[in-house]
């Protein structure tokens, strides 16, 4: 070491447990209930009290970034294979499945996946991508004929979020992957051939008003 110079100091063993311990809680704590789980549950759960949850995690966004920061790489991968699809509407189908059965499988990935949350970093780009998966399977898809035309990217979004809502409900009270009848259906209406004789009520939402209806939905629960 050079003159005036510290080595940082290493974090306690107990310290690094105790992370361990909230961050196990959580994980279960979040796949049952939502992110809008209790944070002293957590800490009861993780046999901690809050004042250690909140010397880890500040806030209910910093615990939640930790937790999932690498829990939707597997949602990038499909996306990643529908856009090598050769043909897009079987690609745009076989992601969307991908992505409901893991929105079925566990309600905090559902919070993730279909609101809006703020201060969750890690996870701008994972929302990045899937954005920039549909928007480039449904322009294919227009192009190729399937998608009826008048469709947008933000349409899209929406629809699948608010769907996927009622993913965790369809799959604790209906019969098993009941939410694939749903999404079938939706998918259905997509296709070109199947628009009515009248246009569409109203304008789209920009991305703007889109970003907004998300955070509305989302879980509100702040400490």
């Amino acid at each position: 070491m050079t003159p005036g110079t510290e080595r940082p100091a290493p974090v306690r063993r107990d310290a690094r447990r105790n992370r361990e311990l909230l961050l196990a809680a959580a994980r279960k704590a979040f796949a049952a209930q939502g992110l809008d789980t209790p944070l002293d549950e957590i800490a009861r759960r993780a046999g901690v009290g809050n004042a250690t949850l909140y010397r880890h995690f500040p806030t209910r966004a910093a615990l939640i970034d930790a937790v999932f920061q690498d829990a939707l790489q597997g949602t990038v991968a499909a996306g990643e294979e529908a856009r090598r699809a050769a043909d897009p509407w079987a690609g745009l189908a076989r992601y969307l499945e991908a992505v409901f059965t893991v929105l079925a499988a566990d309600r905090g990935v559902n919070d993730l996946m279909t609101t809006a949350i703020q201060g969750v970093t890690s996870l701008d780009a994972v929302h990045a991508h899937n954005h920039e998966t549909v928007a480039l399977l449904v322009d294919r898809a227009q192009r190729d004929g399937a998608m009826r035309p008048d469709v947008t990217v933000e349409d899209m979004l929406l629809s699948l979020a608010t769907l996927g809502r009622s993913v965790p409900s369809l799959a604790a009270a209906g019969p098993p992957h009941a939410w694939r009848r749903q999404l079938a259906l939706f998918l259905d209406g997509l296709r070109a051939g199947t628009r009515p004789t009248s246009d569409l009520p109203a304008p789209g939402l920009t991305a703007e008003e889109l970003a907004a209806v998300l955070l509305d939905l989302g879980p509100h629960r702040q400490s």
